[in-house]
């Protein structure tokens, strides 16, 4: 940086001394120079006959474009300054407004460069360069790569809006793109899972924002959802206080919301009991494993059956077809 300053504090002395002496007074000290520079640059071919000539050139030179270089010289300092201190302003407000650390330090490189990208065509237009042409070769090549990469593209946004929004977060228990597990990671292009048989699954990020989103953690209590049925010769009443009476012996199931127990169906074969009772996160599936055997043990042992379906077949046969048989 102090290099490029001391560059920068070099060509404005000079380009300004040339400017206010002229190119000709700078070096020829009365010598053949100012015919030569009266010459100009597009006066014909050059020919340099002396060192003065050619130090008359490249001062004609710096007369003509020293201030414009200077000129964009500072605008690359400063631009580059200002693209900094913006950068790490939009880095403590995300940082501030709990973003996701994934996603901040791209927001601010993404941004720094931006904005760096912007400083470059600001001095090159002061130096005189066209700049439509610059913008419209990089918007060129820009729609080129975006046509060539709209797969990945798409994947990217979807994991920003992900990192934004946060529909679950890692550890969460999630259901997205027809498969389900604990959330492992989320990245920028894809998310992955371990699924109950600890198997992992890499899901690009714009499936997952393409489809429903199952959160099973997020809200803290899930409802167990058991069907239990009894025979239609045993008490409905007796068969309702034995499944509260087992609901209420385990203490991992919450009190609140209360646990329904109601009848829901009458079946072919059985009446059908709904036990609906809410538990935490981390309770659902083993208090839906000891109850669904509790449940069974109590009905039995409180003489009630457990009715399942069964077939009965009946054959009928004349007399003589029977006799037949019977003496067979």
């Amino acid at each position: 940086m102090r290099t490029i300053e001391r560059a920068v504090y070099s060509v404005s002395r000079l380009a300004l001394a040339v400017v206010l002496v002229g190119p000709g007074t700078a070096f020829a000290a009365g010598e053949s120079a100012a015919p030569v520079a009266q010459k100009g640059l597009g006066a014909g071919p050059l020919e340099f006959t002396s060192v003065h000539e050619i130090l008359t050139q490249v001062y004609a030179i710096l007369a003509a474009y020293g201030l414009k270089i200077v000129g964009a010289l500072l605008i690359l300092l400063v631009g580059r300054w200002v693209a900094k201190l913006l950068s790490s302003m939009i880095s403590r407000a995300l940082t501030k407004a709990k973003v996701d650390p994934t996603l901040v330090p791209f927001i601010d490189n993404l941004g720094y460069t931006a904005m760096l990208v912007f400083v470059v065509i600001a001095a090159l237009a002061a130096v005189g360069v066209q700049t439509a042409s610059v913008v419209a070769v990089l918007g060129a090549a820009g729609l080129a790569v975006g046509l060539a990469l709209q797969g990945s593209l798409a994947n990217f946004a979807s994991g920003v809006l992900l990192l934004i929004f946060k529909p679950f977060r890692v550890g969460d228990f999630v259901g997205i793109s027809g498969v389900k597990g604990t959330v492992q990671a989320i990245h920028v292009f894809n998310t992955v899972l371990n699924d109950p048989d600890n198997i992992r699954i890499t899901v690009p990020n714009a499936q997952v924002t393409g489809g429903n989103i199952l959160n099973y953690t997020i809200n803290g209590t899930r409802r167990i959802d058991l069907t239990v049925s009894v025979s239609y010769d045993d008490d409905l009443r007796k068969a309702r206080r034995v499944i509260e009476s087992v609901l209420a012996a385990d203490a991992r199931i919450l009190p609140n919301p209360a646990p329904l127990v109601a009848v829901s169906e009458m079946a072919d074969s059985s009446m059908d009991f709904v036990v609906r009772p809410w538990v935490k996160v981390d309770d659902y599936w083993p208090v839906r494993f000891d109850l669904t055997e509790k449940l069974k043990v109590a009905i039995e042992e409180h003489g009630m059956t457990i009715p399942f379906t069964q077939q009965e077949i009946y054959i009928k046969t004349d007399a003589s077809a029977a006799a037949v048989l019977k003496s067979a």
